[in-house]
């Protein structure tokens, strides 16, 4: 499937993490989210009713990284890729979640992982 849907840096503040300061302080989170599916009705129709509703991929990113805690990013963005190959009819779904703000000390950088999933 060459056509694909894109959400990139969807924001949201979460108290995902193993340590005691990453649960208490929490931090923000980013994620871009791309399903493989096709977008030719719509774009031959120019009417919603036959696209996928990005807001809504948005709003559902957003719900599953502030509704429960998590230890791993690995775990969040399972739940997320899950959840979008579950409910839109995409063929392929790629998450990365990255988190923007870790209250650790040292870090340099920004930790991130990626998980794709086929149906």
């Amino acid at each position: 499937m060459a056509d694909r849907l894109l959400l990139e840096d969807v924001r949201f503040y979460g108290r995902h993490g193993l340590t005691k300061a990453e649960q208490a302080v929490g931090a923000w989170f980013s994620v871009d989210a791309e399903l493989a599916l096709d977008l030719g009705p719509a774009a031959l129709s120019d009417d919603l009713g036959a696209a996928v509703d990005y807001g809504a991929v948005a709003r559902r990113l957003v719900e599953i990284g502030t509704s429960q805690r998590v230890n791993l990013i690995e775990r969040l963005a399972g739940l997320m890729v899950e959840a979008l190959l579950r409910e839109f009819p995409a063929q392929e779904v790629r998450v990365r979640v990255r988190k923007l703000t870790p209250p650790l000390q040292g870090l340099v950088g920004t930790p991130a992982v990626e998980l794709v999933r086929r149906r």
